[in-house]
Formats: C-alpha cells, sequence, structure tokens
C-alpha cells in the first residue's frame, strides 16, 4: 500500500484517465458533515459485505479522518487482492488544510 499526502492525491485526481476511486470509510454522520467530492461512502464496518462493490484492478484512494481507520482498511483490501492500494496520509483533515480549505474541518 502506499501512503500519499494530500497533493499528491490530488495530483493522481488531476488525470481523469486514470483517476482513482476514492472511498471514504468514516461514518454516515462524517461523511454528511464533509467529503471529497465524488467519493463513495462505505463505512469502514460495512466494507466486508460490501466488498462487491469495489473494483480490485482499479486504483482506490481510502479515506478517513485522520488517516488512520483508511491505513486498516487499506490493509484489509490489500489481502483481498486489490493491487493498487493508496491511503490519504493525515486524512480528510490534511486535504482540507493543505488541499481543499472550503472542506470543514472537525
Amino acid at each position: 500500500m502506499r501512503q500519499l499526502d494530500p497533493h499528491q492525491v490530488k495530483a493522481l485526481l488531476d488525470k481523469p484517465e486514470a483517476a482513482p476511486l476514492l472511498l471514504d470509510v468514516r461514518e454516515s454522520n462524517e461523511f454528511a458533515y464533509c467529503r471529497i467530492e465524488d467519493s463513495l461512502h462505505i463505512p469502514m464496518g460495512e466494507i466486508v459485505s460490501r466488498l462487491s462493490e469495489l473494483d480490485p484492478d482499479r486504483t482506490t484512494v481510502v479515506v478517513c479522518h485522520h488517516g488512520m481507520r483508511s491505513f486498516q482498511v487499506a490493509q484489509f483490501l490489500e489481502t483481498q487482492g486489490f493491487g493498487q492500494v493508496v491511503n490519504l496520509s493525515g486524512g480528510i483533515d490534511a486535504w482540507a488544510r493543505e488541499v481543499d480549505p472550503a472542506v470543514p474541518r472537525y
């Protein structure tokens, strides 16, 4: 699993021909409060039951609040055969501080 900072993830998103899936694993109330546009929301506790919604061949950037839950989910995805998994280092909090200040922080 790769660990990328917010600027590196933004650079990936800016390449539409190979844009990754943004997988937000925070709880529903967190996702309702703020999110990165076009993120797929699957709370951490639902990953196992909803794994079929994800493409193991697509680059998947996993996002949470500070990068800890997403790290755990990214590790799990790798054990399930996902070969292109990225953890957003610092989570959506770092994204809001470094890339998009319009995203509310909590």
